[in-house]
């Protein structure tokens, strides 16, 4: 079911593992067109793009765009009590892990009267998207609008595509998760033209633009966040999910396929990756496969992921080779199924989020752990982060001098401004100083 890539007997640098790491065939940039109609409909005509655009994608017009307060506090009250506390045990860890991702303030005395206060602050307002689809997502509800709390935002807005079989409205349970977190403002809307919406604004909803843009979505959502950006901050360009699962021959087998598939029913583009040094293990697992895959709900969604080209089983050498790989592949999501899992941690760089050991699936991240699962994909874990409180953070560096200690640098600053032919610069400096000697160490 899984293409095999066998990496044994090869060592190979990592501009040659980035070569041979599988991808799914996403790119926004073929979208960036379509998103770019989308939104300038929705800065054009607003709400009535809005509704057009709903009834195209999304099959239904809806009542209206935002969603009246009763609705959302009607949706908390119908919450299945299950999926209510589950939520609200979801909300209490996220907020304890967010809480530690927010630096504390610090001032640094370079001498006598002169100071550097580093500080944080919030951004004013933030749209959080969470998408619809395939699937319901109550926990990115969670995941977007609990850090931005911990973080301090004032004014939140959500945004969710208008759901066919509840009359155009957002999905109830989305509503509820919103409505447990205190959110007010939420907006039945989805793709690029919700991500417009929120980037520039709509006057006649109330809609005013927000300052970050922060959730997952499809290609069009992708390509829409990458259009708006530099007008508004955004979290990433988040694609499909991703798998990867180093294990050794101490591995469970029918884990590692059931933690492969979880992922896989996703959408048909994730990407499942067993990433091992044991044949014995990845014969097992593809043994496993087809029938744990043929009794799963969403089976022929699951097969199309793990048969593409981007899902795949890799064998390697030994377990730094597997970190190796897994470090160029930058994953979403890695799983350490090993022996002595904490001895591979340490060689770990490049990664979403890590899960260590067989009693941590990424299942748990998805929902409870209290880390955040909306995460950097396409290998950009090589250079960004998971979302978190620092997401909607700014530094600030505060600056605070005498009079004597700017005296005291004020030769040298003349001599920089001089240098660099700004001589005004100086000046500037001077200018406080009417005596002829001042400026002087």
């Amino acid at each position: 079911m899984l293409q095999l890539v066998d990496l044994r007997g090869r060592r190979l640098v990592r501009s040659e593992l980035l070569g041979l790491v599988p991808r799914p065939e996403v790119d926004p940039v073929r979208a960036a067109g379509a998103a770019a109609e989308l939104i300038d409909a929705v800065r054009e005509r607003g709400e009535e793009a809005l509704l057009d655009q709903a009834a195209r994608f999304d099959g239904v017009r809806p009542p209206a765009i935002r969603v009246p307060a009763d609705e959302i506090a009607e949706a908390v009250g119908t919450l299945p009590y299950a999926v209510r506390e589950a939520l609200e045990t979801a909300i209490a860890r996220v907020r304890r892990a967010s809480a530690a991702q927010v630096p504390a303030g610090h001032i640094t005395v370079l001498e006598d009267g002169a100071e550097i206060e580093q500080r944080w602050q919030p951004v004013g307002r933030v749209g959080l998207y969470v998408p619809g689809g395939k699937a319901v997502y109550p926990s990115s509800v969670v995941m977007n609008v609990v850090p931005a709390q911990v973080a301090g935002v004032a004014s939140l807005a959500v945004a969710s595509p208008a759901q066919a079989a509840f009359g155009g409205r957002v999905h109830p349970t989305i509503l509820g998760a919103a409505g447990l977190l205190g959110i007010e403002e939420v907006y039945a809307m989805g793709g690029a033209g919700a991500i417009g919406a929120l980037a520039y604004g709509v006057p006649e909803l109330g809609l005013e633009p927000v300052d970050v843009l922060t959730g997952p979505g499809n290609v069009f959502v992708a390509a829409a966040k990458r259009l708006v950006q530099g007008r508004v901050g955004i979290d990433s360009e988040a694609g499909p999910t991703e798998i990867l699962v180093i294990a050794d021959g101490s591995a469970d087998p029918r884990l590692v396929a059931a933690d492969l598939i979880s992922q896989a029913e996703h959408d048909e583009l994730a990407a499942a990756l067993l990433v091992t040094d044991s044949a014995e293990l990845a014969d097992a697992v593809a043994e496993r496969l087809p029938g744990m895959v043929a009794s799963t709900a969403a089976s022929d969604r699951v097969r199309t992921a793990l048969t593409g080209r981007q899902s795949a089983v890799v064998l390697v050498d030994d377990l730094p080779a597997a970190a190796a790989f897994s470090n160029a592949y930058a994953p979403e999501h890695l799983e350490i199924l090993t022996a002595q899992p904490e001895e591979v941690l340490p060689a770990i760089t490049d990664a979403g989020v890590v899960f260590v050991g067989p009693a941590a699936p990424v299942s748990l991240g998805d929902y409870l752990a209290g880390s955040n699962h909306v995460l950097p994909t396409g290998g950009t874990a090589r250079f960004s982060s998971g979302l978190g409180a620092y997401t909607f953070l700014r530094p600030q560096q505060i600056v605070r001098y005498s009079l004597e200690a700017l005296s005291r640098s004020a030769k040298r600053i003349v001599a920089l401004a001089e240098e660099e032919g700004l001589p005004a610069h100086g000046e500037a400096v001077t200018a406080r100083f009417p005596s002829p000697s001042a400026g002087e160490d």
